[in-house]
């Protein structure tokens, strides 16, 4: 285990994080609620990531925060030069993250490997699948960042959906059109416990089952976990139409969380 004395202190840099959000203030409603509620969806995901890497060595949990405290940054000027948080009718948000960290002197404190690694994971936190050929620690990273994002993101998708429509960040439903039905590839898709692909969506309910389909993405026990403990599944459920061949994909869903907590093999 790392010697607790010997990590970096990480207070500059939260510093740096909530000036940074002060930077984009502003006195129109609905920008400051996106504003908002990326800050406090940051601040949820280094909770996170670090209940995610606990059990390791204490620059894993160090690095850990770092890059997720790093990982939405281009979600700020995204948001105010776009109106919206989809990368496709925007920008990569990721991208912009890491080239806000390339510009800056903010990971100085760390080697260059350490630098690389928080780098490569804030670039590709938001990537359909994890790549290959990365190196090991830059992998995990990366793999505990994107499970660390996608415990917050079903947390801010719940708010949002049961939330007054006028007290909405207009942005976290991504202007998918709230219609009754779901899509029938959609559905096949989850059902064969394959990830949903954001372009195929049609609705908020396809989108709704795309999340569903991250459950097949989590990387670590403690994760499925929190899944479980959290009634992630339940609360996606309980906003989807109450219809059969929906109800069998969710089971299969659920199917596929309880054997991986129960350690069986896929």
């Amino acid at each position: 285990m790392t010697d607790a004395a010997s990590l970096p202190d990480l207070a500059p840099l939260r510093a740096w994080f909530a000036s940074y959000c002060e930077s984009f203030r502003s006195p129109d409603a609905d920008l400051q609620r996106n504003f908002d509620l990326k800050e406090l969806h940051t601040r949820n995901v280094c909770a996170a990531a670090l209940l995610i890497a606990q059990g390791g060595d204490g620059r894993r949990q160090m690095l850990a925060e770092v890059a997720a405290l790093c990982h939405d940054l281009g979600r700020f000027p995204q948001f105010r030069d776009f109106r919206t948080f989809k990368d496709s009718e925007s920008l990569n948000h990721a991208h912009l993250s890491a080239q806000i960290l390339q510009q800056s002197d903010l990971l100085d404190f760390l080697p260059k490997h350490e630098r690389d690694s928080v780098l490569f994971a804030v670039r590709l936190h938001n990537a359909f699948e994890v790549p290959a050929g990365l190196a090991p620690q830059t992998e995990e990273l990366l793999r505990v960042l994107r499970d660390a994002d996608k415990l917050d993101i079903w947390r801010i998708f719940m708010e949002y959906f049961h939330a007054p429509a006028g007290e909405r960040a207009s942005g976290a439903g991504l202007g998918f059109p709230d219609l009754p039905a779901c899509s029938p590839d959609v559905l096949a898709a989850v059902g064969a416990q394959k990830m949903v692909q954001l372009s195929t969506m049609k609705s908020l309910n396809d989108f709704k089952l795309l999340q569903l389909s991250w459950v097949y993405d989590i990387n670590f026990p403690g994760t499925l976990r929190l899944i479980r403990e959290r009634g992630v599944l339940e609360q996606l459920a309980a906003t989807l139409p109450r219809e059969e061949e929906v109800l069998e994909v969710v089971a299969r869903v659920r199917e596929y969380l309880e054997r991986r907590l129960d350690g069986c093999p896929m």
